[in-house]
């Protein structure tokens, strides 16, 4: 069964409601339970839980160590291209804002790719917007092969493809997909989209599904917290994680937690996200999902990425650059959104040694597979 029988299964307002329903006594058998059922992480996303934020966070804390120890895995994201033709009303990238676009040449990708390198990253993300004619699945493909031999991990959080591109994605060295949902809010999502290819909801919703039949080593999804209530996001979030992880058990699955961040076209969070709600939200997915990759990006700022990392946080990026060609030209393109933690690598490390953390930049070499 695809994730999209399931979640039309779902009727939001009623989701919404269970979770405001939930009461003290929900949340204490959650926090006693050994796994979560799904009313078990309703409670935990409920507002009564927020009086229980405290030992929520210690059992997240105790579950993450158990399952990770004490290793953080570093990577650095690499966009090739800000072209888009998407209207996508709260990002950088929309098409109908007048900034600068650019699409890196094969050798400028790689000339980007040797500085995170030589910073050194052997995970590195590539991004794209959405724009058929300058990039595409031939396009990155080629990109893909440049690169590879400098990274034992590569991943992309790119357009959406059919099973057969990612399956020519994963024959080029590609190990996992990051796609966000955006919203899980079927009416919000046509409003926020306007027009361009992205504005197909389900397209988007079943593409992890497609990822994981086409054998990527690990799915990431997530939703973009700003956008609608992030108790019901949260619970989509979580019940799209779940279904990925039991439906393609061979592929590691990630989550997620970016927040609406400043970004060319002046788009303000329609529902704006504390971080109390971030931290109750992390580790409620922790306790639901306890295997889970769970991803921090320098959306954050370092104070708060600092106290958010022994709650359940297994991925960080650090030195980050929004903008393609950012690495080697500074103020070559727009960014798709300001980032807050301005840390480099370096500094990213050393405040996870002073923690007790192992930053980790490689866990995986495909000659494992082979």
């Amino acid at each position: 069964m695809s994730f999209l029988e399931i979640f039309n299964g779902y009727d939001r307002a009623e989701v919404a409601r269970d979770i405001a329903a939930c009461g003290a006594a929900d949340v204490q058998r959650a926090l006693a339970a050994e796994h979560l059922r799904l009313g078990d992480f309703m409670a935990l996303l409920s507002p009564a839980a927020q009086a229980y934020l405290e030992p929520l966070a210690q059992k997240a804390h105790r579950v993450t160590q158990r399952r990770f120890g004490k290793t953080i895995q570093m990577f650095a994201p690499l966009y090739v291209s800000n072209e888009c033709s998407n209207g996508c009303l709260y990002c950088g990238f929309n098409a109908a804002n007048k900034v600068a676009r650019r699409t890196l040449s094969l050798d400028e990708v790689e000339a980007e790719a040797r500085i995170l390198r030589q910073r050194g990253f052997r995970h590195v993300q590539l991004l794209t917007g959405e724009a058929p004619r300058a990039v595409n699945v031939d396009y990155l493909e080629k990109v893909v092969r440049r690169v590879r031999p400098l990274f034992s991990a590569i991943s992309i959080e790119v357009f959406p493809m059919d099973e057969a591109g990612y399956r020519k994605m994963v024959a080029a060295g590609v190990d996992n997909l990051t796609v966000y949902q955006e919203t899980y809010d079927r009416q919000l999502y046509d409003r926020l989209h306007p027009f361009g290819r992205k504005k197909d909801f389900d397209w988007r919703l079943t593409t992890p599904d497609r990822g994981g039949a086409a054998g990527l080593r690990s799915i990431g999804v997530g939703a973009l917290l700003g956008l609608s209530d992030w108790r019901t996001e949260g619970f989509f979030v979580g019940l799209h994680a779940r279904h990925l992880a039991r439906s393609w058990w061979r592929s590691r699955v990630n989550v997620s937690f970016p927040r609406l961040r400043p970004a060319d076209g002046g788009f303000q969070p329609l529902a704006p996200v504390s971080d109390r709600a971030l931290v109750q939200l992390l580790c409620a997915l922790r306790l639901l999902m306890p295997d889970a990759g769970l991803v921090l990006s320098t959306r954050e700022s370092a104070a708060l990425r600092d106290s958010l990392l022994p709650l359940g946080i297994t991925q960080l990026s650090a030195g980050s650059s929004t903008a393609p060609g950012g690495y080697g030209h500074e103020h070559d393109g727009s960014e798709q959104f300001a980032i807050s933690d301005e840390r480099d690598a370096e500094q990213v490390c050393a405040m996870l040694r002073a923690s007790g953390y192992e930053p980790v930049w490689k866990d995986w070499d495909s000659a494992f597979q082979n």
